[in-house]
């Protein structure tokens, strides 16, 4: 009776271990975003699409898309009221100008520092880049994508697209997102990072 009761358990064991898919993704930044979209804790998408979710749809990493970009602080910027897609705004200020280029073309492209977040720790030295370009509303959220940046030490810092991620308000309209400026487009069609979310 022993040995029936261990042996189920031991099946019951290997089928679980079974059922817990591995990550997907081909690259860490990709697991790490199908991570936090599994984690009801982090996670944007409701619970309803959290049951179903596997991996997020992302473009194949494109080293076209890792630029050098030179960083031209502006220290007297005001702070402004930034729109978001609700009543809420967002108190931010321009921390300064990216310039880089892009299959032979130049841009410069305002990065944003939040007054709230600045205050809380590990996000002292985050800066904040919303972008639109040329593949929104059809193969990319229409209201433009994000990428998360770091104050470097020097003048210059790697903007690598393969990182541009969906504002929370694409999976879920209860987050209130910050609108993209409109002086914030590449002209391009940005074929990195992830793609519009299907529901």
């Amino acid at each position: 009776m022993k040995k029936l009761f261990y042996l189920l358990l031991l099946t019951s064991v290997l089928s679980c271990a079974q059922e817990k898919q591995p990550l997907l993704g081909d690259t860490d930044w990709q697991r790490e975003q199908n991570a936090d979209f599994k984690d009801a804790s982090k996670s944007p998408l409701k619970a309803k699409d959290r049951k179903t979710f596997r991996t997020l749809d992302f473009y194949k990493f494109d080293a076209n898309f890792v630029v050098t970009a030179t960083l031209e602080r502006t220290p007297d910027s005001e702070w402004f009221k930034m729109k978001t897609t609700t009543d809420r705004v967002s108190k931010e200020r321009v921390y300064g100008v990216l310039s880089f280029q892009l299959n032979g073309n130049s841009y410069r492209l305002d990065v944003y520092q939040g007054q709230d977040l600045m205050q809380k720790e590990g996000f002292e030295d985050y800066l904040f880049l919303p972008f639109i370009d040329n593949t929104n509303g059809d193969t990319t959220y229409g209201g433009g994508r994000y990428i998360d940046l770091r104050i470097p030490e020097g003048d210059t810092l790697t903007l690598d697209f393969n990182q541009a991620y969906n504002p929370f308000c694409a999976y879920n309209e209860k987050f209130s997102c910050p609108i993209v400026p409109r002086n914030n487009y590449v002209d391009e069609s940005i074929e990195a990072g992830v793609k519009a979310f299907v529901k």
